[in-house]
């Protein structure tokens, strides 16, 4: 199969009912062992120092990577990247664009669908077929997800790069849906984590992910809920392709993401959120709407090339987690227990 590199998760079922493989780009660049290479190829070639790190990291893994055809996503994303498509374009590569509609609305997504499709030279009745032999693999996602919050036998980190993970399937749905099984038959034999704080995490995935979950852990907490990689997984599904990315939150207005989190505070019995915003986004101002409408303790971790944890960060987030563990209503939480 060709590849394909996206900014971020898209109807994949499209791309590969018209024999493409699906890459994120986004994913590569954190999974790599020196991701700020990227952020320096991309400043070199004239990027502003106060470019969203992901933007400049996504740049950088397209040229080194070679891959000549990229689906840039400039409406439910970033602004940003309209102008990095055409950077892409003056570099030679087959960019091309996908907007989500305005508003979560069946007929409006499945008429950006149907040309997307038409772009690709496949159809919708192609896609919805990829659409279901891709709901095994999606739903094998969601019980890892179940199994965080609900039997707490998966780690927050495991959570977390599973469910981001869906957006492309690691390039290949074969391996990611064999991997994911064996992690599942292995977490279904562990004993119950008894971390006593349970977390919740919104906003985009973070570019310190690999410390990010293992520090909390290390400090009584753990991760139970991850907004926008769960997102990734389609956890609401629907009755069609357009169905489905209608109820995917991301792309939309804050309060239908807000409907999502505040549902999923409740049900998996959430004591804090940490909310994520990357530098020069136009995102992070959502900070003021989420801390309106969510009624448990919230930190805002802001990030954009530090890909770890550093000393401030550390003790910010131990001293959110000494806040709650002192709220009285954690305490008679514990004390029911």
């Amino acid at each position: 199969m060709k590849k394909i590199g996206i900014t971020t998760t898209v109807p994949v079922e499209i791309l590969i009912a018209a024999g493409y493989q699906p890459v994120d780009l986004n994913n590569i660049l954190v999974s790599d062992s020196d991701p700020t290479r990227y952020i320096t190829i991309a400043e070199r070639d004239g990027f502003p120092l106060n470019t969203c790190a992901w933007i400049k990291g996504i740049y950088g893994v397209c040229l080194e990577s070679g891959i000549k055809d990229v689906l840039c996503v400039t409406s439910g994303d970033c602004s940003n990247t309209i102008m990095l498509m055409e950077v892409f374009k003056l570099k030679g590569k087959n960019a091309m664009s996908f907007a989500y509609p305005e508003r979560p609305n069946v007929e409006e997504t499945d008429y950006v669908l149907e040309k997307m499709a038409a772009t690709f030279g496949t159809t919708l009745e192609a896609a919805e077929r990829v659409r279901q032999e891709l709901k095994p693999v999606r739903n094998l996602a969601l019980k890892l997800d179940e199994m965080t919050w609900r039997e707490n036998k998966v780690t927050g980190a495991e959570n977390h790069l599973w469910l981001v993970s869906a957006s492309d399937f690691n390039g290949d749905v074969a391996k990611y849906q064999k991997d994911i099984e064996a992690l599942l038959d292995t977490a279904v034999k562990r004993e119950p984590y008894t971390n006593q704080i349970r977390l919740g995490y919104i906003g985009v995935p973070p570019v310190y992910a690999k410390e990010l979950y293992a520090y909390t852990e290390k400090h009584g907490a753990r991760v139970v809920f991850n907004e926008v990689q769960r997102q990734f997984a389609m956890p609401q599904g629907g009755d069609s392709l357009a169905g489905q990315y209608s109820n995917y939150t991301y792309p939309y207005s804050i309060n239908e993401r807000l409907a999502d989190i505040k549902a999923e505070i409740k049900k998996r019995h959430i004591d804090g959120v940490i909310h994520y915003v990357q530098a020069f986004c136009h995102r992070g101002i959502g900070d003021i709407v989420m801390r309106s409408a969510i009624k448990v303790p919230i930190l805002t971790l802001e990030g954009n090339a530090e890909f770890y944890l550093n000393g401030h960060l550390k003790t910010r987030i131990e001293a959110f987690l000494d806040m709650i563990e002192r709220n009285p209503s954690f305490k008679a939480k514990l004390d029911v227990k």
